[in-house]
């Protein structure tokens, strides 16, 4: 699903909102995440999951083109880890008997 698809699923749900209404929510939510997480903080979002901001060291690395070694430099990057709702709908159990 992309941002557009969420739009107008909500619109539909929602039918006393117009459509730029929508788009306004989902856009206001997505700038608040965005904006917490360049802060640094955590995000969580009950039932879903949580962003987190995490800083990967500088490391080692190689070039596979000619192998020659080469250094990473360090880099932040974004983290998301489902919770526990998401990750039971997403592998709902089965039962093998």
């Amino acid at each position: 699903m992309i941002r557009s698809d969420l739009v107008l699923r909500l619109a539909a749900q929602n039918s006393h909102l117009r459509e730029r209404d929508c788009e306004a929510v989902v856009d206001a939510i997505i700038g608040r995440i965005s904006d917490a997480l360049v802060a640094g903080d955590r995000v969580e979002i009950r039932g879903f999951g949580s962003f987190a901001v995490k800083e990967q060291p500088v490391r080692q690395g190689h070039n596979p083109r000619i192998g020659a070694r080469i250094v990473v430099p360090a880099k932040t990057v974004l983290a998301f880890k489902a919770g526990k709702e998401m990750r039971d709908r997403l592998n709902p159990e089965v039962d093998l008997r």
